[in-house]
């Protein structure tokens, strides 16, 4: 247990460079007191101790405002930044190097007994505001993006944003390991060459509406090479600065 405790502590130094000293981290990170009583809490749980468990665990919900059903299992230097309203439920399986944001929610999506909350393997990073619901796997080195809602399970080193999650990226081991040796954390699940997939999109329509003027142009030359008269008309340039110009002349 204190080994374990060492670990949780010395990887809030690596995450979170507010961090400042063993003392601080101790005495003011509700995200450290409330991974150190799940575990004791866990131990109850596992003995068979149910309700002293479910009550160690309701007293670190009002403690801390993060609540950890005590049956979730939790792996070596998980970290919860800032914590409010984090859930974790009772089937939640979390591996090593994990870290959550505030207002994350690993929740399930039936009534029914058995596992049916999400598992995340290692080194996973959860934005703020995300939601993984259900019996689904977030592979290695996986990145989920604040206020995403992901509901299908996520390959090793993926980027998933919006809602519902959609992959925007992926990186190799190697690649991930790079960033975060970088930057030490990923902060909110995002990093630095994170793509914007709204940028993206925009991008994507420009293209196609480009490719649309080109097929007009080559069918109203052709049908004016056959005798067929088509009047040419002049389209709008796409940059933004030319488009409110000819607006402004109006």
């Amino acid at each position: 247990m204190l080994d374990r405790l060492k670990e949780d502590i010395a990887c809030v130094f690596e995450r979170d460079p507010a961090a400042q000293s063993w003392v601080e981290i101790i005495t003011t990170y509700p995200g450290v007191h409330a991974v150190l009583i799940h575990r004791i809490s866990h131990f109850f749980w596992n003995a068979g101790y149910h309700w002293l468990a479910r009550f160690i665990a309701h007293t670190c919900r009002g403690l801390t405002g993060i609540e950890i059903h005590p049956g979730a299992q939790i792996g070596r230097r998980f970290f919860i930044d800032h914590g409010m309203g984090v859930v974790i439920g009772e089937t939640a399986i979390i591996g090593d190097d994990c870290t959550l944001y505030h207002g994350v929610t690993l929740g399930g999506t039936s009534w029914l007994k058995g596992k049916r909350h999400p598992t995340l393997h290692n080194g996973v990073v959860i934005g703020a505001g995300a939601k993984i619901l259900g019996p689904i796997e977030i592979g290695n080195g996986a990145r989920v993006g604040s206020n995403s809602v992901v509901l299908k399970s996520v390959p090793e080193g993926a980027t998933v944003v919006g809602i519902p999650g959609h992959i925007v990226g992926t990186e190799t081991k190697s690649e991930h390991n790079e960033i975060v040796d970088t930057l030490k954390f990923d902060a909110y699940g995002t990093s630095a060459n994170m793509p914007d997939p709204v940028a993206f999109a925009i991008n994507s329509m420009l293209n196609h509406i480009q490719a649309l003027d080109t097929q007009i142009e080559m069918m109203q030359k052709a049908l004016n090479e056959n005798g067929i008269y088509c009047k040419e008309t002049t389209l709008l340039p796409l940059e933004g600065c030319e488009i409110a110009d000819s607006y402004d002349k109006k």
